[in-house]
């Protein structure tokens, strides 16, 4: 078959990608897969870092401080984009994503050598905090470089095909954070592990990006950037001309509210949230749900490549909007179908074995507490605490004002304390005793402990988690495509990681913080789905409205309106 060759300023002619360009998209690919690496390995390790880092508080709250501290890198994305967003604009798109990768890997190379806090006091938590963030700045800025670089690399007509190899990185740096624990734990057990092995996947860390840095240094500025620099046509103000002008904001604002705030609730709701849901909700052991959420990871990536390809076709917007519209439209269903397949001792109890909370609603709090200064002590709020922490079900009823709130298990009533004003010895004390007698009342009455691992229907749950990853590929496959299009080459870096980090960082980000506090709210395990149900919803409608259509946009000749 005869080609025509594309050359800089004609981006119209479909080709195949040369081998120079297909080194492009395995060196920023394989980077970006140690970047998310770093990212989550820490999100997968929390109660080691918890104890490690945060001994001094409960159980309860070594976890709470663990996970605030992993929010800590959401929280700062979007500032991230900030920082190297202008800088990838104004410098280039390689040299960025160098930094951003060197950054990440140091940062998590440092929290495998971090001293803990029976080592050097609060100074071990302080350090922890500041270098998650550093990682939450860095994946801030290496996004938005990987997914501009490969897609000014990409020929015409391709580039949902081969940015869709950026989009698999994620899901890979997920599984990879995954395999390395399960090896390494397996090969030193629980003890040896808990105590330093949970160092070590950290430390590798630095053999991963010392190879991946050792790559991209070979590699050359992108044309399109090469060909704006040379025209002397570049931004001398990236941050102000993508975000002060509102010909350029609103892009932004639009790519936001009908692209990334779904495909992100989608993406950390189908590859995250169902990890705490199979093992915090439904008792799932640690070793079976890593192993079938990994499996479907695995097989779920090849669907960013297959929607990508698509989207070649039919267009980004169509395949994006359709996996929001399918996840929101069958969430309860597969959630519940995961339940009966994992833990059906659960889905029976729920069933059969009614629980009341009566409360006064003045001391039910909503218990989404990201910044972590919140206590929750009120007698309602411990009352759900213990039901929700056990996955029990059930049902709000109100109380007369001033009053202690009850639980009731079938015949049996539960009264409540409330521990504000209590000191940490005597809260702690009467806590025990509380958790302890409702923990033994919902037993009996059905609740298990955890899952029976020789009642999970393993592979059905596994199909029911590689659904969920299609629509992930739906969502996520041609997003890096539709938001290089959407942005001009002098803005573009700036201009699209700021909505990629907002909708990833926080829409997505703290979806499972915000999912379990719905959850302990109402008393329904699956009410904390209504969130990327309805946020998904809003991004297909918003995206219907407001987004164009970018797969036949000339990337080079795109000037904005």
């Amino acid at each position: 078959m005869s080609v025509t060759a594309m050359t800089p300023g004609s981006d119209t002619q479909v080709r195949p990608m040369t081998q120079a360009e297909k080194k492009v998209i395995f060196a920023s690919s394989l980077g970006t897969v140690f970047e998310w690496y770093d990212f989550y390995l820490y999100g997968t390790l929390a109660a080691f870092i918890g104890a490690q880092f945060f001994s001094p508080l409960s159980a309860t709250g070594k976890t709470l401080a663990a996970l605030l501290a992993f929010a800590a890198g959401f929280l700062v994305r979007p500032l991230g984009a900030l920082v190297f967003g202008p800088l990838g604009d104004l410098v280039g798109r390689k040299y960025t994503f160098l930094i951003t990768i060197v950054i990440m890997g140091l940062s998590t190379f440092l929290v495998g050598v971090l001293p803990g806090y029976d080592t050097i006091g609060v100074l071990a938590p302080i350090t922890l905090v500041g270098l998650r963030m550093l990682q939450g700045l860095a994946l801030g800025g290496e996004y938005g470089g990987a997914a501009t670089y490969v897609a000014e690399h990409a020929p015409h007509g391709q580039r949902g095909r081969y940015t869709s190899w950026i989009q698999t990185t994620a899901t890979l740096g997920l599984a990879l954070s995954i395999a390395v624990i399960l090896v390494t734990r397996q090969s030193m057990g629980d003890p040896a592990f808990a105590s330093v092995g949970w160092r070590i996947p950290f430390l590798v860390s630095a053999v991963l990006v010392g190879v991946s840095v050792w790559i991209r240094l070979q590699l050359q500025e992108s044309p399109a950037f090469k060909k704006m620099k040379e025209e002397g046509t570049h931004s001398t103000a990236p941050l102000s001309e993508a975000f002060g002008r509102w010909s350029n904001a609103k892009i932004a604002l639009f790519a936001l509210l009908g692209a990334t705030m779904g495909e992100a609730v989608v993406w950390y709701c189908n590859q995250f949230y169902t990890l705490f849901f199979l093992s915090n909700t439904l008792k799932v052991g640690l070793f079976d749900a890593n192993v079938m959420a990994g499996i479907a990871l695995v097989v779920g990536a090849v669907f960013f490549i297959v929607f990508g390809r698509l989207s070649d076709r039919v267009g980004r917007k169509p395949i994006i909007l359709l996996g929001c519209f399918l996840a929101a439209v069958t969430y309860f269903p597969i959630f519940k179908a995961i339940t009966h397949f994992a833990n059906p001792a659960l889905e029976a109890a729920i069933a059969s074995a009614p629980v009341t909370v009566t409360a006064d609603p003045a001391e039910c709090s909503f218990q989404f507490n990201p910044v972590g200064t919140a206590t929750f002590r009120t007698s309602c709020d411990l009352a759900k605490t213990v039901l929700a922490s056990n996955s029990v079900a059930y049902k709000n009823e109100v109380a007369p004002a001033g009053s202690t709130a009850k639980i009731n298990i079938g015949d049996k009533e539960l009264a409540s304390f409330n521990g504000v004003g209590m000191t940490a010895d005597e809260f702690a004390a009467k806590n025990k005793a509380f958790v302890d007698e409702v923990v033994k009342s919902v037993r009996a009455v059905g609740y298990p402990a955890s899952a029976n691992p020789n009642e999970i229907n393993r592979p059905m749950v596994v199909l029911l988690l590689i659904v969920l990853m299609v629509y992930v590929g739906m969502v996520y496959g041609p997003i890096a495509a539709q938001l290089v299009e959407l942005f001009p080459t002098r803005i573009r870096y700036t201009g699209m990681s700021l909505p990629y980090h907002i909708g990833n960082g926080w829409f997505g980000g703290f979806l499972p913080f915000l999912a379990a506090a719905m959850v302990a709210q109402s008393g329904d395990i699956y009410f904390g789905l209504w969130y990327p149900v309805v946020i998904a919803l809003i991004c297909c409608i918003a995206g219907m409205i407001f987004l164009p259509e970018t797969k036949d946009r000339d990337i080079y000749s795109y000037k904005g309106e």
